[in-house]
Formats: structure tokens, sequence, C-alpha cells
């Protein structure tokens, strides 16, 4: 049995323990307990309450205690449940509380967890407070994932006395599909600021000669590549944020808040002109010439990689290992795999003489702010780049034209498309023709990728909110497929039945 592992932490004031609190509910994950230890007035009820409002982002919920009730819930951005067992008359009772139900989806905060009788789940992490001094002592122990992620969470709050924001609130930001996350931080007399917890990528199994996927699909791996390419981005005009702080070594960054402004309406629906700016910009940033040795820090470079043919393969590949999976009940088979890979392997070679430049690929709606105060292209404030590769141009105006988490309808799409285009030409000579062949050619890639790619996240990681998102990837898919240049394939795909509507 692993030996539970200890951290302290000296608590001065009433608001030091409510930071504590936030710090813990920022770390929190669904299947967490937290075992609140100590003597009356030690400071329990501070702590969880802190907690609790931090998760509700209401700093005047009312927070009772449990004493009575047993169990408080509270639908906040997670869902936590507060148990006072000190009436509890059996361990046995828990079952009668739906303790085992609340860790389905939610968290737990635990008082008395003695009278649980060792019940609790041996990743429950224990928060003991004491009296010490003028304050007191928090002293958290545990193994496993939680408490490494409540680890993290303190030294993230070091993170930020270090750079002079130890006072600062925290709240629950956004995340996305990998192990990132986000928080915004306010501080009073200061513009709110985004705390970036970007760890190091846990690169997992080989899956071919034997290298993990991220490796051959050249994903970042540290937060150097973004601090890397915010600085290239910054010097070529574009609208990122800017870096008031950052620890390489832990992944921490603190940066500006570009602000809230939807690209889309108020209905999350595409909006023409947006769209067609975000192209312009694109434009401008196909037509520069970029470094590609990018320095992060004193001494330490992010070299941009290439979206290379392995790369764009393993990529297209997530189709016949997931996608196809899911709609025949079986593995693709070795047939399949091979005419796949073949006519694959020709669209690929099409694409080796053409131009590249930095590919930042993920350029959607999700990573693009609507500053419609400001002027040109400073009103497009772009995040989450760090996955940048040399690649294609139309890479990016495929991600922008079929935006992978909202329908843009064809009239969209092409507008879209040939405000690029004509900003290209405006710029000097473009080569239209070949553009448009390289657009269908990733476009194809691209969805089909992600058609893979929401159904790893839906079977593999537990997330299945995005197979909704397969309907639209189809049309997007079908849409490209259209280009005289992919007629091969398009037969292929329909003869193995890929274009067809689907429930999973």
């Amino acid at each position: 049995m692993t030996a539970a592992a200890t951290v302290e932490r000296f608590l001065g004031d009433e608001a030091a323990t409510a930071r504590l609190g936030e710090d813990l509910a920022m770390a929190l994950a669904p299947g967490d307990v937290l075992a609140l230890s100590g003597d009356l007035g030690a400071g329990k009820s501070t702590l969880a309450r802190a907690l609790i409002r931090a998760l509700a982002d209401d700093e005047t919920l009312d927070v009772p205690s449990p004493t009575f009730t047993l169990v408080q819930s509270y639908d906040t951005s997670l869902p936590v449940h507060h148990f006072d067992l000190y009436r509890l008359g059996s361990a046995a009772e828990l079952d009668e509380l739906g303790f085992d139900e609340t860790l389905a989806t939610g968290a737990a905060l635990v008082e008395w967890p003695d009278r649980a009788e060792g019940l609790l789940p041996t990743s429950t992490v224990v928060v003991e407070l004491e009296h010490k001094g003028e304050g007191r002592l928090a002293r958290l122990s545990g193994t496993g994932a939680p408490f490494r992620r409540i680890s993290r969470s303190l030294a993230l709050r070091a993170f930020l006395e270090g750079c002079g924001w130890g006072l600062a609130r925290r709240r629950r930001f956004v995340g996305d599909a990998s192990a990132r996350s986000y928080e915004i931080v306010s501080l009073p007399g200061h513009p709110a600021r985004i705390l970036m917890n970007s760890p190091e990528l846990v690169l997992g199994p080989p899956v071919r000669d034997g290298k993990p996927y991220a490796l051959i699909a050249h994903t970042s791996r540290t937060v150097s590549a973004f601090v890397g390419i915010d600085h290239a981005l910054t010097a070529a005009g574009v609208s990122v944020p800017e870096i008031h702080a950052q620890d390489l070594d832990q992944g921490f960054l603190l940066i500006s808040h570009l602000g809230s402004g939807n690209f889309l309406d108020a209905e999350s629906k595409p909006v023409a002109e947006r769209y067609a700016a975000a192209a312009e910009l694109l434009a401008m940033m196909h037509g520069r010439q970029w470094p590609y040795h990018l320095e992060a820090a004193p001494g330490t470079f992010h070299d941009v990689p290439p979206f290379d043919r392995d790369a764009m393969m393993i990529e297209a590949e997530l189709l016949v290992d997931w996608y196809v999976p899911a709609i025949s009940g079986g593995p693709a088979s070795d047939a399949l795999r091979q005419g796949y890979r073949r006519h694959w392997d020709m669209l690929i070679s099409r694409l080796d003489t053409r131009d590249t430049t930095l590919m930042l690929r993920d350029f959607h709606s999700p990573n693009i702010i609507w500053r419609g105060e400001r002027q040109g292209h400073d009103r497009l404030g772009i995040i989450d780049f760090q996955d940048a590769l040399v690649g294609p141009p139309a890479y990016d105006v495929a991600s922008l034209a079929m935006d992978a988490r909202v329908t843009v309808p064809p009239e969209i799409e092409t507008a879209t498309l040939e405000a690029y285009i004509a900003a290209r030409h405006a710029a000097g000579a473009f080569d239209e023709a070949a553009f448009r062949e390289s657009y269908a050619i990733m476009a194809a890639q691209r969805n089909s990728k992600i058609l893979g790619i929401f159904v790893r996240l839906d079977r593999r990681d537990g997330k299945p909110a995005y197979l909704k998102h397969l309907p639209r990837i189809r049309d997007y898919l079908r849409r490209a497929l259209s280009h005289p240049a992919l007629a091969a394939l398009r037969d292929f795909y329909g003869e193995h039945g890929l274009l067809e509507e689907r429930t999973l």
C-alpha cells in the first residue's frame, strides 16, 4: 500500500482559511472525498463554506451546517455534498444517505469522518485543522490523483504569491479536452487575469513504431510551446494574452484576460462578418515569414514541429480506430484500414510541394474572442495555440469555416473562404486553385479526425456530450469530399457507410 503524502499550511486568519477552501475547490473532481477533522472552532465550517461558495461563485450563498440534516447538497459547477456524520447511528447509514450515488457526479465533504468506520474511499484526502498560535495549522494527507490535484492547486497558490497575487480570489473558468485547466483570478484594483494550469503531457502507450500517439501527432508537451508561440504572435501584431508571470517547470502561467466577447451571436450562431474578419486575420498571418525556433525563457526554446505525413495520417486514422468500431460494433477490417490508408497517402502526397506556414491547428470559435469595440485585426483575441505546427495554410481556414462546435451553413462557409482568398490575392501572387484543393483535403482530414476524437472522448474518457456534434461533422465531411480531387476518397467513404447518419 502506498504511504500517504502530507503537506502543511499555516493559516494566519479566517481569510487564509477561506483561501485554502478556494484552493481545494479548484482541484476537486467527481468522486473526490475530503475528510475534515479538527476540534470545535478549528475552522472546518469556515473552510467548507469557502469551498462551496467558490464552486457556486457566490460569496453570499447560505451554507448552513448539516449537523441535523446529515447532508446538504449544492448544485454548483461541480455538485458538492456536505456531510456531517456526528449524529450517524452506524456506518451502514451512509448507504441510506446516498453517499456512493453522490460521488458518481460530484464531490463530498465529510465532517466527523471517523464515524464512517473505514467506509470512505481509499483516495479520500484528509484535511486536519488545529489551533496554532494566533492561527491554525492545516495538515493535508492522501494518495492518488485527488491528492496530486490538490497539491498542484496549493502550488498554484504559491505561484500566485510569488508574483504578488497571493490574495487573489480564484474561480473556475474553462477546461478543454486536454489536461489543461484555467481559472479567473481577481484582485481588487487590478483587471481580472487568467491562471493557466498546464501540466506536462503524459505521452501514453506506444501505438505505432514504438511511439505514443501524442509524439507522432506532435501534441505540445510543455507550456513552453504556448509561451514561445505567444511571443511570436505578439511580435506579428496578433492579439494574444500577455504573459504576466510564468513557471515553465511547473506549467503555470498568469496571463491577461482578453475578454468574454462571444465570436458567435446571442444564440450561439455564426456571424458572417466575424468569420470573414477571422479569415482576413489568417490571410495576414499566412502571408508572413515566421520563426520556428522560439524562445520561451532565457535558454529555453520551443521548436515548432512540422505537420508531416505521419502526423496527418495518424490523425486521420482516428476515424478507423474509434468511429468505425462505434458504428459497426467491431474493429475495422484489415481491408478497410489498408484502403483507407492508401487513399490518404495519395492525397497527402498532393500537399508535398505546397507552401507551409504557422498553423494554429484549432482556429475556431471557442478559441476566438470578439472585441467589436476595437479596430482591424485587434477585434479578434486568439487563445489556445500551443499545439501549433508548420503546415498547410488551408488547415486553419478549414478549421474556421467548418467550425467543429457550431453549425456553419454553406453560405457562411463560402463567404469565409472567399474573404480569405480575396485577402491573399490582394497581398500578392496566390495560387487559388491549389489552395482550394488543399482546403478540401485538409477539411476532409480534420473532420475525419474529429469524428474519431469525439467518439474517443465518449468511449475512453467518459465525455458523451461530444457525440451531439457528430451529425455536423459528417455534414462538413460531405462538403469537403465534394471537391473533384477527393472523388476516389468520397467513393471509398460511401462504400463503407462512413457518411451515413448514425445514432451512437
